[in-house]
């Protein structure tokens, strides 16, 4: 496996943990739809939380939830969308982002919640 798809399902696993910690129910990971994924998705005071991660080596080139982009909004409100219909689920909609900067001796975990904003 390529090291950048390892250093990705690391930071999905971390950051998984990182919500169930904090009192998150992830019910799926790497739900997929079409060539579009999302990496988590959670229950969470009635919400239902899709989660973008990010994961980098280091801020070089900025931080890891800067490259979550218009593009990449879009399809995970797309996902989102099937989701919900597949399931014929009724909850409200948020949309955070993890970002995971794993360093040798050091891992940062920032939560975005609320990261953009569900339109339809």
């Amino acid at each position: 496996m390529a090291e950048h798809n390892e250093l990705g399902q690391k930071g999905e696993q971390l950051a998984a943990q990182y919500l169930t910690k904090k009192g998150y129910q992830v019910i799926e990971t790497n739900w997929r739809f079409l060539s579009l994924e999302a990496d988590i998705i959670a229950l969470k005071d009635n919400l239902l939380v899709i989660v973008e991660v990010k994961t980098r080596k280091g801020n070089y080139f900025g931080e890891p939830e800067a490259f979550v982009n218009k593009q990449k909004q879009k399809n995970l409100i797309k996902t989102a969308n099937e989701y919900i219909v597949r399931n014929n689920l009724n909850y409200e909609v948020r949309f955070d982002i993890v970002s995971i900067i794993l360093t040798n001796n050091e891992t940062k975990i920032n939560h975005i919640e609320d990261a953009f904003l569900f339109s339809r």
